[in-house]
């Protein structure tokens, strides 16, 4: 059993945080994508989180 790790994925748009989140649950990166803009212009957490996420997730 491969354990799998949360990464910044190479098939990205900005800085692939969204593609890998999508990667690591096992879901298409639209829909992620799509849920963190509903974040973004609902409750206005989603670009203080991207850029956190940016940060701190190691690249692939």
């Amino acid at each position: 059993m491969s354990k799998k790790t949360l990464r910044k994925s190479r098939d990205k748009k900005i800085f692939g945080v969204c593609a890998g989140i999508a990667e690591y649950i096992d879901v298409d990166p639209t829909f992620v994508r799509i849920v963190w803009l509903i974040l973004t212009f609902c409750f206005g957490v989603g670009i203080l989180s991207y850029i956190i996420a940016a940060i701190v997730m190691p690249s692939s």
